[in-house]
């Protein structure tokens, strides 16, 4: 490999680095909302995501670009060598974030019974929204520092808050859920509605943990960054000739950055909006009790999305990672070196990607009994939701990858267009297969897999169009989608087998995914879906490299 793509393959150890992070967090994430779940039940999740909903679009609004868009800039920066330059995007970034985080807190806190009673239908999700205000100022101020570290080529402070931040979450939110769910159901007996008090106060406490951690995940990256700024500042002294822009010119120009990511990311939680509302007003027309439909939003929200976003986290992590050496190999003219990094990443996620989807089509079933024990009443529901739409994690790794990689190639617009298009196509299928094919719940499903799917589509052409990229098929999709299949089957075998034999689910289970694991590694490396050289750029990679060809497999 030639040094030029030597050092674009940083991107992957970079990207690696946050996607083990990502991992770690959605783990912790996953691990605490099983107890979480099996305290507030069904129902609370449905409170519970329906004040998310609210809250991801208002976190979108005022901060959830910005960690993308202040690495962008600080990249291009720093690949010019203009450090007080990029200092003065970051100084801008934050006064952005500060502002945009308050007014969108005092909106989120205000305007709650609005959002939760007239949007949204679900008024008992009030007091867990009203929660989450402050988190919007907290999370904004830090996704800017994030962005910062990110600018300048390390992931490592974004990835150890991350852990740091869900940690604190996991703790906070399961305490909180249990005290409050108690004290809720203490009113709701004097108030005769002693389920569903309980179940918005335990939504509530589980919100609680979202402030915290991000308060503890902000402490964290300000001694780190404190500690940096003082070696960074030393190195802007020495740019004696550096001119810096004004901050009027700054803050335009940061503007201008931030409302293309922000439009193409926003899709995502709008359609989660937009879906929500439609499906519980289309389906109270319909005439489905809403006892049943807040059940089934819960168990959309609370397992079957919970358990897609685990592996989604991994593309969201390499997009990350990809804008700022995407950018910085642009600026260079580096053209050879921007489609290496576009062909490395996709074939990064698809490795990823395509077994994960398969594991979970196929072992879903062990999956939310060993999770969700506490609510094995809605297990066949969350069940039939995963087998249908375990493909979403392919679909959104992709298109979630690609948002990114158009940005790193300075297409801002592509990802707006394509996922405004994507968003009405979308609404159009879900309304289509509730009205007339009456499918309820498997609607959305349906709907947000066909989402990710289009923006796969649209955006691949755009990266085509404007990268000159040509997509690589055998090694990035073919031999991965084959050894996933091998891999289902013999899990799936393996499985039933040892189910039928033991009735244990947890043997069986356990079996069945370390097999499944070794299955797939073994596969795809006899069927040449890596090479050493791409191996050496994980992180471990040479250890990796050593006992593949300790086993012949190399």
């Amino acid at each position: 490999m030639n040094k030029s793509n030597n050092k674009g393959t940083n991107f992957l150890v970079q990207g690696s680095i946050l996607a083990i992070a990502s991992i770690v967090s959605r783990v912790i994430g996953l691990i605490y909302r099983i107890p979480m779940t099996n305290i507030i039940g069904d129902l609370g999740n449905n409170y519970y995501g329906c004040a998310f909903d609210i809250y991801n679009v208002m976190l979108i609004i005022s901060s959830y670009s910005l960690p993308l868009a202040v690495a962008k800039l600080v990249s291009e920066q720093m690949a010019n060598g203009r450090r007080k330059m990029a200092y003065q995007v970051f100084k801008c970034a934050m006064l952005f974030a500060i502002i945009a985080g308050a007014v969108c807190a005092l909106i989120v806190y205000f305007g709650a019974d609005f959002f939760t009673s007239s949007l949204l239908k679900t008024p008992n999700s009030l007091f867990a929204l009203q929660i989450l205000a402050p988190a919007l100022i907290i999370v904004a101020v830090l996704g800017v520092i994030r962005g910062f570290f990110q600018g300048i080529g390390t992931m490592i402070p974004s990835a150890i808050s991350q852990v740091i931040e869900q940690i604190v979450n996991a703790i906070v939110s399961v305490w909180a859920a249990y005290v409050l769910y108690q004290y809720g159901s203490k009113i709701g007996k004097v108030l005769g509605n002693e389920k569903q008090y309980a179940a918005a106060y335990g939504a509530a406490g589980g919100t609680l943990g979202t402030n915290l951690g991000s308060v503890a995940g902000l402490l964290f990256v300000l001694v780190v960054f404190m500690t940096y700024m003082k070696v960074f500042k030393r190195q802007m002294r020495r740019e004696r000739k550096s001119k810096t822009a004004s901050l009027l010119y700054t803050f335009r120009i940061l503007i201008a950055t931030i409302l293309p990511v922000l439009l193409s990311t926003i899709v995502y939680s709008i359609a989660g909006i937009l879906d929500q509302g439609i499906f519980k007003n289309v389906a109270l027309l319909q005439g489905y009790s809403e006892n049943d439909i807040d059940i089934w939003w819960g168990v959309f929200s609370g397992k079957y999305k919970l358990m897609i976003n685990v592996p989604i986290s991994i593309a969201s992590a390499l997009a990350a990672s990809s804008v700022p050496s995407l950018t910085a190999a642009y600026t260079e003219g580096d053209m050879d070196k921007v489609r290496y990094q576009i062909n490395a990443a996709m074939r990064f996620i698809m490795i990823v990607a395509l077994p994960c989807t398969v594991g979970l089509a196929v072992l879903a079933r062990p999956i939310f009994a060993i999770l969700f024990p506490g609510t094995i009443e809605t297990l066949d529901l969350a069940v039939m939701m995963m087998v249908v739409g375990a493909c979403a994690v392919v679909f959104y790794s992709v298109s979630t990858l690609s948002n990114g990689l158009l940005q790193g190639i300075n297409r801002l617009k592509e990802p707006v267009t394509n996922g405004a298009f994507a968003l009405v196509a979308h609404i159009v299928v879900l309304v289509v297969l509730m009205m007339f094919f009456r499918m309820n719940i498997y609607a959305v499903v349906i709907a947000n897999a066909f989402l990710g799917l289009l923006m796969c589509f649209l955006n691949g052409m755009a990266i085509k169009k404007y990268s000159k990229y040509h997509q690589e098929v055998i090694k990035t999709f073919l031999i991965p989608g084959i050894c996933s299949a091998i891999m289902g089957i013999i899990c799936y075998l393996v499985y039933h087998g040892l189910y039928e034999v033991t009735s244990q689910i947890y043997v069986a289970f356990l079996a069945a995914f370390v097999i499944a694991v070794f299955v797939y590694a073994v596969s795809l490396l006899l069927l040449k879906g890596l090479t050493e050289d791409e191996i050496r750029h994980f992180p471990k990679g040479d250890s990796l490299v050593k006992v593949a060809k300790k086993f012949h497999l190399l």
